[in-house]
């Protein structure tokens, strides 16, 4: 038995948020690709998931005591890269039509949420931003319980599980936050090209964790990428690759509150949702995060 989610695309938080592109400053972008799943499948289905659920969540943010989704915009796009239905999209077409889409959303002055589908997306997503910032690098900090660092995985350079190495491929800065499972081919890269992790074992013991990470970052900007699997999975059960351990709501919360004070976050998303069937929770708790990134944007800019 499946799920059934809507097959438009609802906007964000709904009609209480007037969706007009050209007022907007927030773009919500809706990404349902699955193709190269490894454990439990149904990510394609995490943006219709998301945006159903977000039709719940209240405007009002109590931490930050504004209705921020009214004072900024949420402009919510057409999915694109839709493999809902068994269609099929290779890869390349995929990175090709997500980059030239968020190239496009950012050229208009938008500030970029896209939500997924498989963590693969993000290669297509960073791409654009690697474009728009030619001569800038910028720091992409990964939120995850997987390295995502292997070279090939089942055949595919492509593979969800590769998503980090092809970003290192890009000689952008990472760092990784909540790491708890990776192979020995990614254990090696990690020693041989000195990465930045924070694994979560050692978060859990260290309070000062969210101070050190920040002070790693060495670039002004930084791009977000957070797979729900490296939040503590009793938060967010709905993942394709669970793992146990992880990150809790409010040490996140306090981590992204910061990341964006103190750095430009120029984009983000949120991948690897994978609903369970006769639970809410994970879309839910997916949904307010994206506002809460909204909400820590907003408070950043000034808007």
């Amino acid at each position: 038995m499946s799920a059934i989610y809507p097959t438009s695309t609802l906007p964000f938080i709904g009609s209480e948020i007037e969706p007009d592109y050209t007022t907007a400053k927030v773009a919500i972008l809706p990404i349902p690709y699955e193709a190269t799943t490894t454990y439990r499948r149904g990510c394609v289905n995490g943006p219709s998931a998301l945006l159903d659920a977000s039709q719940q969540l209240e405007c009002y943010d109590e931490e930050l005591d504004r209705e921020t989704g009214l004072e900024v915009g949420i402009y919510t796009h057409e999915s694109i890269a839709d493999t809902r239905n068994g269609k099929k999209i290779l890869p390349l077409d995929m990175l090709k039509v997500t980059q030239e889409t968020v190239e496009k959303l950012v050229n208009d002055g938008k500030f970029v949420i896209a939500i997924g589908g498989e963590h693969s997306i993000t290669n297509g997503i960073v791409k654009a931003y690697r474009k728009i910032y030619l001569d800038e690098k910028f720091t992409v900090i990964q939120i995850d319980a997987h390295g995502d660092l292997r070279y090939e995985y089942e055949g595919s350079i492509y593979n969800h599980a590769c998503v980090m190495r092809r970003i290192i491929e890009m000689e952008l800065p990472t760092i990784q936050i909540g790491i708890r499972a990776i192979c020995k081919e990614e254990a090696d890269l990690i020693k041989e090209k000195n990465l930045t992790v924070f694994r979560a074992r050692e978060i859990v013991i260290q309070p000062d964790w969210i101070d050190r990470s920040i002070a790693s970052i060495q670039t002004k900007r930084v791009f977000l990428t957070i797979d729900l699997d490296g939040i503590d999975p009793t938060l967010i059960p709905g993942v394709g690759t669970p793992e146990p351990g992880g990150l809790n709501w409010y040490s996140l919360t306090e981590f992204l509150r910061k990341l964006f004070e103190l750095h430009e976050v120029i984009g983000c998303d949120i991948m690897e949702l994978a609903p369970i069937v006769d639970s809410v929770v994970s879309e839910f708790t997916a949904a307010k995060l994206i506002y809460k990134l909204i909400g820590y944007q907003a408070l950043a800019q000034g808007w």
